[in-house]
C-alpha cells in the first residue's frame, strides 16, 4: 500500500514565501509524474505544476514565474516552492503520484489528503 502525505501548509501575509513537502511511502517500485493541485472554497480543483520523472516541469498560467516544483527521488519527495504569494492563491492543496508498485503491473494514481495554504493580511 502507498499513501501521499502533504505538509507545510499555514497562514502566511500577501507577498510572502511557503513551501509545501509531499512525502510518498509504502511499496514503491517505481514515482513516475508528480503533480500539485488546489481547490479553492467553492471551486473547482485546478492543476498548478507538474514535474516529470526526467524533470521536466510545467505551470499553471496564474502561478508561472512565482512557483517552482521539485523533486527528490530518493527520498520519494515532491515539492512546492512558493513565492510572492497573493489572496488567490489560497486553497487546500493536494499532491498527487503516478506509481507502479511492482514492476509486472500497471501503474495508479495515488492523492494525499491536502493541507491548507491561506493568504491573508
Amino acid at each position: 500500500q502507498v499513501q501521499l502525505v502533504e505538509s507545510g501548509g499555514d497562514l502566511v501575509q500577501p507577498g510572502g514565501s511557503l513551501r509545501l513537502s509531499c512525502a510518498a511511502s509504502g511499496s514503491i517500485f517505481r514515482l513516475n509524474a508528480m503533480a500539485w493541485y488546489r481547490q479553492a472554497p467553492g471551486k473547482e480543483r485546478e492543476l498548478v505544476a507538474t514535474i516529470a520523472s526526467g524533470g521536466t516541469t510545467q505551470y499553471a498560467d496564474s502561478v508561472k514565474g512565482r512557483f517552482t516544483i521539485s523533486r527528490a527521488n530518493v527520498e520519494n519527495t515532491v515539492y512546492l516552492q512558493m513565492n510572492s504569494l497573493k489572496p488567490e492563491d489560497t486553497a487546500v492543496y493536494y499532491c498527487n503520484a503516478y506509481i507502479l508498485t511492482n514492476w509486472y503491473s500497471t501503474g495508479r494514481n495515488y492523492w494525499g489528503k491536502g493541507t491548507l495554504v491561506t493568504v491573508s493580511s
